[in-house]
């Protein structure tokens, strides 16, 4: 099974220039927790609302003053659209990411590719649950 036969499809592009409130409402009426940061035609970073709320307000940063530039993740890491979801969980295990977005081979955007969508793919159960254990292992510091 290919990425582009499993992932979500409806995908929400956010600025690095909006604000923390603009991209989780974004989020909020989504119902997405994540949100893929583009600039120029560019994906140049990620943002969650785990992102928000620890690296934003739990600093004190104002969510209506501060920008998603200032807390996204910059690497970006992410799947083809046309690569076998057993190679991406195994991605997704050894870095530790529970979602990926999904670009076609011109780069752009196409949708967003989560554990919860391979778990009811044609993936390989133990795959995936050697992925999910990967994700879920404490990170060396």
């Amino acid at each position: 099974m290919l990425a582009k036969e499993c992932m979500t499809k409806n995908v929400e592009l956010g600025r690095p220039n909006m604000t923390l409130a603009e991209a989780a409402k974004k989020m909020r009426d989504g119902d997405f927790g994540i949100l893929p940061v583009g600039e120029k035609n560019r994906l140049v970073g990620m943002i969650t609302d785990r992102d928000i709320a620890v690296r934003a307000v739990a600093e004190g940063k104002d969510p209506r003053k501060s920008l998603v530039a200032e807390v996204m993740t910059n690497k970006v890491l992410y799947c083809f659209e046309d690569q076998d979801v057993n190679e991406i969980v195994k991605n997704l295990g050894q870095n530790q990411i529970r979602r990926l977005p999904v670009l076609n081979r011109q780069k752009k955007l196409v949708g967003i590719l989560s554990l919860g969508n391979l778990a009811q793919s044609d993936a390989s159960p133990q795959n995936v649950d050697e992925a999910l254990i990967h994700i879920s292992m404490k990170k060396e510091v």
